[in-house]
Formats: C-alpha cells, structure tokens, sequence
C-alpha cells in the first residue's frame, strides 16, 4: 500500500487513507462532484480530523499550487475555515448555533467557506436538530465537514443530509511501522504499542514512547484477573478510578495553570496579585470550560480502560472458540503459533488469558463483554464511575450481571 508524501499539501498528514484522499481531492477540484456536507467516519486514531483539516486546506485555497493559503488552514488560523473540536462531554447548543451562525458568512479571501465538526457524535438530539436547516440548504460556497466513529452515531436526518465516506482501518504492521518512523521506537515497542491501542494510532504512539503508560495498562489489566472476591472488587474499582483521574490532572493541569496565567496577564493582573471583582467573572468562565474539560478527560480515560478490558475478554473468546474447534490440545501443548496468533491482542498475557478460556464457559465471557460495552453507554449518562465499575467487575467475578 502507498501512502502520501510527508511533503504533498495539504495531505501530508494524512496516513494510509489513499482512498479517501483521491475522493476528496477529485471533489475539491472539480465542484460537480462536490458535496455540501460530508460526513467521515472511521475508527478512533483512524485519522478523520487530520483528513478533514486536509480536505478544508483543498477547499479553500486558490488551486493545487496556494500553500500558504494551505499551511493558514492547516494551522488553524484561515478567516474561512471554522473548527469545532469540543473538549466538554457534548457539543452545546450554543455552539452548534454559533456554527450555523457562521456557515451563512461569504467566504472572505479562499473559494469556499468550511465548517469542521470533529466530535459530530457528542452532538445531542436537540443540538443536531440545530444544524439541519444550514447542511439541508447551505449557502453555495459553505460546505460542511462533520467527523464521527459511524454513521450510526448521528441522527438519520443528518446522515440523509450528508455525503459519507468510510476510512479504512490500518493493519497492525502499518501502524507499528508508522509510530517507528515518527518516533524512533524500538519496533517491538511499536509493534506491542499498534496491538494494545487496537491500531489507534494516537493511542499507539502514547503506549511506545510513555513507559508509565504501559506500565499502568498492564498493571490495570492484570489486577482485573486477579480480581476474587467483593472486597478485590471495591479495591480494584477505586484503583482504576484513581489512575484515570490521576492521567487526567496530569494531562490537562499545565494546561489550566497556563491558560489562567494567560487571562490574568492579558487583563493587566500581576502574578500573585488579588483578582479584581471585574475580572472575577471571566476566570469563573474559564474554571468551568476547564471542569468540563477535566470530565470529558477523565471519562475518555476510563474509556480507554474498558477497550483495554474488552480487548482482553474478547481474546478469551477467541481461544474458546479455537478449544469450541478442537484446537484444546494445540493450546495446552504450548503451540504459541495456534494458541496466540496475529488475532490475539494482549499476547502478553496468554498463559492467563488459556486459563481463563479453559475454565469459563463461553456464554459467560459474552455476558462480560456485554457489560462492558453497557458500563460504557451508563459513563457517557454521567454514572458514578466507581459504581459503575464495581458493578462490572461483580459480573466479572460472578459470571452474572447484578
């Protein structure tokens, strides 16, 4: 497979999407066969923002040869292009209406105006409803580009709305390949990194180049086999709580600080000072931007906690289903080419992972991987994590839901 030239704008960074980037190439060049609003969707780290941001530098720059229009949209900073990537749990409202607000504007100095939805999913009933009017009847020269997982995360009035086009997922030796090329990673790093995210790609390069970050996946995981008895139950619960709260403070904490020193500085407010009551209002704001971004942080972290947890329970079910075809002995017998071959994710652990497949009948790592998937929908409603946590790892140890 070939992959984009790091230095062709505006796709260089878009990676192993040579589909997609010849489709949205050919749309922006020849307007016939351009879309008003288009949806892409493809899996977490498959590369839906980096192609968006692509395809809006195609759009509004004067022709193939205009980089420096290009590297203004790329950066961010282009008059015509108009980003929404919420770091809140949803999109407001607000927001979607400022987004509207904004689609009916001319383009001031490129060929169109764009409109780029990162987290299209995170958008509300009420809110999607909001945008309806404006990807149902557009302006001529305003295009929308909306980015979710699936179509099935977006209403049905506005995947009919919408031109879709599907990302396909990289292979675990093209990611590992990628994260060893940007990162100098030793290739087994990359290759135990590209197999850990799922072929996350952002996810992969975090796991090969963050040792802590390693260490606490493989720590969280093996203290959830462990897991016996209730009083495992409430202990393991609190620990996985408290490192992904932990991962949150430490990702998003310089940030805070930096930003409140930002405001203070830009009002004329020394470092140290007391905050003047006319000023307190506006740093009040910023808190609470940072609150919801702090949730929406710490809930991408328990996240990516129960993927890990799914990644593991699901090779459990693989190797059921080689013992369901008599391949028992193959396992027993150490046969580690049958018994954890390329569908195996967390290889690292498979003696565990064939104990526990010869041990549990099938239907009870299913009702696991169900609940999994259900411990996931109830944190996006805003359930006490811990709880919700606790509630799994009961089923785990049980074999049956509470």
């Amino acid at each position: 497979m070939t992959t984009v030239a790091a230095s062709a704008l505006p796709w260089g960074e878009v990676w192993g999407q040579d589909a997609a980037v010849d489709t949205l190439r050919a749309a922006a060049a020849d307007p016939s066969a351009l879309a008003h609003a288009w949806l892409l969707t493809g899996p977490p780290g498959s590369g839906r923002a980096p192609l968006a941001h692509a395809f809006a530098a195609a759009l509004i720059a004067n022709g193939p040869d205009d980089e420096p229009t290009m590297r203004q949209v790329l950066a961010g900073t282009h008059p015509d292009l108009t980003a929404l990537r919420t770091e809140g749990v949803i999109i407001t409202i607000k927001q979607a209406r400022e987004l509207v607000e904004r689609s009916y504007f001319s383009p001031s100095v490129g060929r169109y105006r764009v409109i780029v939805v990162e987290d299209a999913d995170r958008m509300a009933e009420r809110t999607s409803n909001v945008l309806l009017k404006a990807l149902e009847e557009p302006p001529e020269r305003t295009v929308w580009i909306l980015c979710a997982p699936s179509d099935a995360d977006l209403l049905p009035t506005i995947r009919s709305r919408v031109r879709v086009l599907r990302l396909r997922e990289p292979d675990i030796d093209q990611v590992a390949r990628l994260i060893t090329a940007r990162t100098g990673a030793d290739p087994a790093f990359a290759e135990q990194a590209a197999r850990h995210s799922q072929r996350h790609i952002g996810m992969a390069q975090r796991l090969a180049t963050d040792e802590a970050s390693r260490i606490r996946r493989d720590e969280t995981l093996r203290a959830v086999l462990r897991v016996r008895g209730i009083s495992d139950v409430v202990e393991v619960a609190g620990q996985i709580v408290q490192a992904a709260t932990d991962d949150a403070k430490a990702l998003t904490a310089e940030r805070d600080e930096a930003e409140r020193a930002s405001l203070l500085r830009t009002v004329g407010v020394p470092e140290g000072s007391r905050v003047p009551p006319a000023v307190r209002a506006q740093l009040t704001a910023l808190e609470d931007d940072q609150k919801r971004r702090a949730t929406r942080s710490l809930r991408d972290g328990l996240d990516r906690v129960l993927t890990d947890l799914q990644s593991l329970y699901r090779d459990v079910m693989m190797l059921q289903l080689r013992i369901g075809r008599d391949a028992s002995a193959r396992l027993t017998a150490g046969d580690d080419a049958g018994a954890s071959g390329p569908d195996i994710i967390n290889l690292e652990l498979i003696e565990e992972l064939r104990e526990l497949a010869a041990a549990w009948p099938a239907d009870r790592t299913l009702t696991v991987l169900d609940h999994i998937a259900e411990t996931r929908e109830v944190l996006e409603q805003n359930a006490q994590p811990t709880l919700a946590l606790e509630s799994l790892l009961v089923t785990i140890v049980s074999g049956r839901k509470p």
